[in-house]
Protein backbone atom coordinates (compact mmCIF):
# COMPACT_ATOMS: atom_id res chain seq x y z
CA UNK A 1 0.00 0.00 0.00
CA UNK A 2 2.82 2.40 0.91
CA UNK A 3 4.62 1.69 -2.37
CA UNK A 4 1.42 2.36 -4.33
CA UNK A 5 1.02 5.73 -2.55
CA UNK A 6 4.62 6.58 -3.32
CA UNK A 7 4.10 5.55 -6.92
CA UNK A 8 1.04 7.81 -7.16
CA UNK A 9 2.91 10.70 -5.58
CA UNK A 10 5.90 10.45 -7.91
CA UNK A 11 4.02 9.85 -11.15
CA UNK A 12 1.21 12.37 -10.74
CA UNK A 13 1.15 16.08 -10.09
CA UNK A 14 1.19 16.86 -6.35
CA UNK A 15 -2.39 17.25 -5.08
CA UNK A 16 -3.97 20.70 -4.95
CA UNK A 17 -5.83 21.80 -1.83
CA UNK A 18 -9.38 22.75 -2.77
CA UNK A 19 -11.10 25.75 -1.20
CA UNK A 20 -13.28 23.43 0.86
CA UNK A 21 -10.24 21.47 2.10
CA UNK A 22 -8.42 24.70 2.95
CA UNK A 23 -11.37 25.80 5.10
CA UNK A 24 -11.30 22.44 6.90
CA UNK A 25 -7.56 22.71 7.54
CA UNK A 26 -7.92 26.33 8.71
CA UNK A 27 -10.61 25.33 11.22
CA UNK A 28 -8.72 22.29 12.48
CA UNK A 29 -5.46 24.19 13.00
CA UNK A 30 -7.17 27.09 14.77
CA UNK A 31 -9.22 24.82 17.03
CA UNK A 32 -6.19 22.69 17.97
CA UNK A 33 -3.51 25.40 18.27
CA UNK A 34 -5.25 28.77 18.12
CA UNK A 35 -3.09 29.73 15.12
CA UNK A 36 -4.74 31.52 12.22
CA UNK A 37 -3.83 30.68 8.62
CA UNK A 38 -5.40 33.47 6.51
CA UNK A 39 -6.45 33.02 2.89
CA UNK A 40 -3.26 34.70 1.61
CA UNK A 41 -1.19 31.97 3.29
CA UNK A 42 -2.98 29.09 1.58
CA UNK A 43 0.09 28.39 -0.59
CA UNK A 44 2.27 28.35 2.53
CA UNK A 45 -0.05 25.84 4.23
CA UNK A 46 -0.42 23.66 1.13
CA UNK A 47 3.33 23.56 0.55
CA UNK A 48 4.15 22.56 4.15
CA UNK A 49 1.41 19.94 4.34
CA UNK A 50 2.46 18.52 0.95
CA UNK A 51 6.09 18.25 2.09
CA UNK A 52 5.07 16.25 5.15
CA UNK A 53 2.69 14.08 3.12
CA UNK A 54 5.54 13.27 0.74
CA UNK A 55 7.79 12.31 3.66
CA UNK A 56 5.27 9.80 5.03
CA UNK A 57 4.13 8.63 1.56
CA UNK A 58 0.57 9.90 1.95
CA UNK A 59 -1.00 10.88 -1.37
CA UNK A 60 -4.14 12.82 -0.38
CA UNK A 61 -4.93 15.79 1.83
CA UNK A 62 -8.04 14.00 3.06
CA UNK A 63 -6.07 10.95 4.17
CA UNK A 64 -3.50 13.08 6.01
CA UNK A 65 -6.31 15.07 7.61
CA UNK A 66 -7.71 11.77 8.94
CA UNK A 67 -4.28 10.67 10.24
CA UNK A 68 -4.12 13.87 12.30
CA UNK A 69 -7.54 13.27 13.83
CA UNK A 70 -6.87 10.07 15.76
CA UNK A 71 -4.74 6.98 16.05
CA UNK A 72 -1.32 6.20 17.47
CA UNK A 73 0.68 8.72 15.43
CA UNK A 74 -1.79 11.66 15.53
CA UNK A 75 -0.11 13.51 18.41
CA UNK A 76 3.38 13.06 16.98
CA UNK A 77 2.22 14.21 13.56
CA UNK A 78 0.64 17.31 15.09
CA UNK A 79 3.96 18.18 16.70
CA UNK A 80 5.83 17.82 13.41
CA UNK A 81 3.28 19.76 11.37
CA UNK A 82 3.01 22.57 13.95
CA UNK A 83 6.77 22.85 13.85
CA UNK A 84 6.60 23.44 10.08
CA UNK A 85 3.85 26.05 10.36
CA UNK A 86 5.60 28.28 12.90
CA UNK A 87 8.51 30.30 11.61
CA UNK A 88 11.19 29.71 14.22
CA UNK A 89 13.26 32.74 13.36
CA UNK A 90 15.04 33.51 16.59
CA UNK A 91 18.46 34.40 17.90
CA UNK A 92 20.22 35.28 21.13
CA UNK A 93 19.27 38.64 22.67
CA UNK A 94 16.77 39.32 19.92
CA UNK A 95 15.39 42.81 20.54
CA UNK A 96 18.14 43.86 22.93
CA UNK A 97 16.04 46.67 24.45
CA UNK A 98 13.80 44.06 26.09
CA UNK A 99 16.78 42.42 27.77
CA UNK A 100 17.99 45.86 28.89
CA UNK A 101 14.63 46.37 30.61
CA UNK A 102 14.90 42.95 32.30
CA UNK A 103 18.43 43.76 33.41
CA UNK A 104 17.43 47.13 34.90
CA UNK A 105 14.35 45.71 36.62
CA UNK A 106 16.25 42.80 38.18
CA UNK A 107 18.94 45.20 39.37
CA UNK A 108 16.26 47.32 41.07
CA UNK A 109 14.75 44.31 42.79
CA UNK A 110 18.09 43.04 44.04
CA UNK A 111 19.05 46.47 45.37
CA UNK A 112 15.94 46.44 47.56
CA UNK A 113 16.88 45.04 50.98
CA UNK A 114 13.68 43.05 51.43
CA UNK A 115 13.85 41.16 48.11
CA UNK A 116 14.58 37.59 49.17
CA UNK A 117 12.46 35.19 47.11
CA UNK A 118 13.93 33.49 44.03
CA UNK A 119 13.25 35.29 40.76
CA UNK A 120 10.82 33.23 38.69
CA UNK A 121 10.69 33.71 34.91
CA UNK A 122 8.46 32.27 32.18
CA UNK A 123 9.58 32.28 28.53
CA UNK A 124 6.37 31.69 26.52
CA UNK A 125 6.94 30.33 23.01
CA UNK A 126 10.63 29.66 23.65
CA UNK A 127 11.25 28.03 20.24
CA UNK A 128 14.76 26.53 20.03
CA UNK A 129 15.94 28.05 23.30
CA UNK A 130 17.85 31.21 22.40
CA UNK A 131 15.36 33.39 24.29
CA UNK A 132 15.39 31.56 27.67
CA UNK A 133 19.18 31.16 27.53
CA UNK A 134 19.52 34.90 26.86
CA UNK A 135 17.30 35.54 29.88
CA UNK A 136 19.38 33.11 31.96
CA UNK A 137 22.61 34.92 31.03
CA UNK A 138 21.02 38.28 31.90
CA UNK A 139 19.81 37.07 35.30
CA UNK A 140 23.03 35.25 36.08
CA UNK A 141 25.04 38.41 35.44
CA UNK A 142 22.77 40.59 37.56
CA UNK A 143 22.43 38.19 40.50
CA UNK A 144 26.20 37.66 40.66
CA UNK A 145 26.90 41.39 40.41
CA UNK A 146 24.46 42.15 43.24
CA UNK A 147 26.03 39.60 45.60
CA UNK A 148 29.24 38.05 44.22
CA UNK A 149 29.71 35.65 47.13
CA UNK A 150 26.18 34.28 47.25
CA UNK A 151 24.19 35.05 44.10
CA UNK A 152 20.42 35.36 44.27
CA UNK A 153 18.44 32.29 43.17
CA UNK A 154 16.44 32.32 39.95
CA UNK A 155 14.65 29.81 37.75
CA UNK A 156 13.21 29.91 34.24
CA UNK A 157 10.35 27.86 32.80
CA UNK A 158 10.47 27.80 28.99
CA UNK A 159 7.48 26.47 27.07
CA UNK A 160 6.56 25.85 23.45
CA UNK A 161 4.12 23.79 21.43
CA UNK A 162 6.78 22.28 19.18
CA UNK A 163 8.49 19.14 20.46
CA UNK A 164 11.34 19.28 17.91
CA UNK A 165 12.08 22.87 18.98
CA UNK A 166 12.01 21.93 22.66
CA UNK A 167 14.35 18.99 22.04
CA UNK A 168 16.88 21.30 20.42
CA UNK A 169 16.43 23.86 23.20
CA UNK A 170 17.12 21.30 25.92
CA UNK A 171 20.40 20.32 24.26
CA UNK A 172 21.57 23.95 24.25
CA UNK A 173 23.79 23.17 21.25
CA UNK A 174 24.28 25.93 18.67
CA UNK A 175 26.44 26.61 15.64
CA UNK A 176 29.58 28.64 16.22
CA UNK A 177 28.64 31.39 13.80
CA UNK A 178 25.26 31.97 15.47
CA UNK A 179 27.00 32.46 18.81
CA UNK A 180 29.98 34.51 17.65
CA UNK A 181 27.67 36.78 15.65
CA UNK A 182 25.24 37.42 18.51
CA UNK A 183 27.21 37.08 21.77
CA UNK A 184 30.28 38.97 22.94
CA UNK A 185 33.47 37.08 23.77
CA UNK A 186 33.14 37.52 27.55
CA UNK A 187 29.73 35.83 27.53
CA UNK A 188 30.98 33.14 25.15
CA UNK A 189 33.73 32.19 27.61
CA UNK A 190 31.46 32.39 30.62
CA UNK A 191 28.45 30.50 29.31
CA UNK A 192 29.55 28.18 26.47
CA UNK A 193 31.74 25.12 26.04
CA UNK A 194 33.33 24.43 22.65
CA UNK A 195 32.06 20.97 21.68
CA UNK A 196 33.70 20.52 18.31
CA UNK A 197 34.85 22.59 15.35
CA UNK A 198 31.31 23.68 14.43
CA UNK A 199 29.22 23.83 17.64
CA UNK A 200 29.21 25.27 21.13
CA UNK A 201 26.98 24.22 24.02
CA UNK A 202 25.50 26.16 26.93
CA UNK A 203 27.34 25.24 30.13
CA UNK A 204 25.48 22.70 32.32
CA UNK A 205 25.03 25.03 35.31
CA UNK A 206 23.11 27.52 33.14
CA UNK A 207 21.08 24.78 31.41
CA UNK A 208 20.10 23.58 34.87
CA UNK A 209 18.42 26.94 35.54
CA UNK A 210 15.82 26.24 32.85
CA UNK A 211 12.94 23.77 32.82
CA UNK A 212 11.55 23.13 29.32
CA UNK A 213 7.96 21.96 28.88
CA UNK A 214 5.40 21.52 26.11
CA UNK A 215 2.40 23.80 26.53
CA UNK A 216 -0.31 24.85 24.11
CA UNK A 217 -1.24 28.50 24.70
CA UNK A 218 -4.89 27.50 24.34
CA UNK A 219 -4.49 25.70 27.68
CA UNK A 220 -3.02 28.65 29.60
CA UNK A 221 -5.89 28.78 32.09
CA UNK A 222 -4.93 25.32 33.36
CA UNK A 223 -1.18 26.03 33.67
CA UNK A 224 -0.13 25.89 37.35
CA UNK A 225 2.22 28.91 37.27
CA UNK A 226 1.70 31.76 39.72
CA UNK A 227 3.57 34.63 41.35
CA UNK A 228 5.93 35.03 38.40
CA UNK A 229 8.34 37.96 38.39
CA UNK A 230 8.97 38.09 34.64
CA UNK A 231 6.92 36.81 31.71
CA UNK A 232 8.64 37.09 28.34
CA UNK A 233 6.34 36.51 25.36
CA UNK A 234 7.69 37.84 22.09
CA UNK A 235 7.07 36.81 18.46
CA UNK A 236 4.27 34.45 19.49
CA UNK A 237 1.11 36.58 19.40
CA UNK A 238 1.56 37.27 15.66
CA UNK A 239 0.04 33.85 14.90
CA UNK A 240 -3.30 34.61 16.57
CA UNK A 241 -6.40 36.70 15.99
CA UNK A 242 -6.79 40.02 17.83
CA UNK A 243 -9.32 38.56 20.26
CA UNK A 244 -7.16 35.51 20.94
CA UNK A 245 -4.12 37.75 21.57
CA UNK A 246 -6.06 39.67 24.21
CA UNK A 247 -7.18 36.40 25.86
CA UNK A 248 -3.62 35.03 25.94
CA UNK A 249 -2.16 38.22 27.43
CA UNK A 250 -4.93 38.38 30.05
CA UNK A 251 -4.20 34.78 31.11
CA UNK A 252 -0.50 35.64 31.36
CA UNK A 253 -1.25 38.78 33.39
CA UNK A 254 -2.99 36.69 36.05
CA UNK A 255 0.25 34.73 36.58
CA UNK A 256 2.32 37.80 37.47
CA UNK A 257 3.22 38.68 41.02
CA UNK A 258 2.61 42.24 42.21
CA UNK A 259 5.46 44.33 40.81
CA UNK A 260 6.21 41.68 38.16
CA UNK A 261 6.71 42.59 34.51
CA UNK A 262 5.44 41.11 31.24
CA UNK A 263 7.31 41.85 28.02
CA UNK A 264 5.60 41.45 24.64
CA UNK A 265 6.77 42.04 21.08
CA UNK A 266 6.47 45.62 19.81
CA UNK A 267 3.28 46.00 17.80
CA UNK A 268 2.02 42.50 18.65
CA UNK A 269 -0.93 43.83 20.63
CA UNK A 270 -2.69 47.19 20.43
CA UNK A 271 -5.42 48.96 22.40
CA UNK A 272 -5.01 46.48 25.25
CA UNK A 273 -5.80 47.33 28.85
CA UNK A 274 -6.08 45.20 31.99
CA UNK A 275 -7.26 46.36 35.42
CA UNK A 276 -4.20 44.89 37.15
CA UNK A 277 -1.58 46.15 34.67
CA UNK A 278 0.05 49.43 33.87
CA UNK A 279 2.12 50.01 30.78
CA UNK A 280 5.84 50.55 31.33
CA UNK A 281 6.72 53.94 29.78
CA UNK A 282 8.93 53.19 26.77
CA UNK A 283 8.99 53.78 23.03
CA UNK A 284 11.29 50.82 22.41
CA UNK A 285 9.74 48.03 24.52
CA UNK A 286 6.16 46.86 25.01
CA UNK A 287 5.96 45.90 28.67
CA UNK A 288 3.43 45.92 31.50
CA UNK A 289 3.85 45.86 35.28
CA UNK A 290 1.31 44.37 37.65
CA UNK A 291 0.22 46.79 40.37
CA UNK A 292 -1.25 45.98 43.77
CA UNK A 293 -4.80 47.25 43.38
Amino acid sequence: MASKSLHNWNKSKPPEMSGEQFSLWQSMIESRTGMQIPEQRKTFLQSNVRTRMSEIKCSSFQRYFEILQSGPVAEEEWGILTDRLTVQETHFFRHSESYDLVQNQVRQWLNADHYEKPIQVWSVGCSTGEEPYSLAMTLDEQTKAANPGNSHAFGITATDLSLPALTKAQQGLYQNQAITRQINSARQQRYFDQCNSTHMQIKPYLRDKICFARINVLDLKTVPFNELDIIFCQNLLIYFSRQRRHEIVSHLAERLTVGGIMLLGLGEITDYTHPKLEKVPSNNVLAYMRHNH
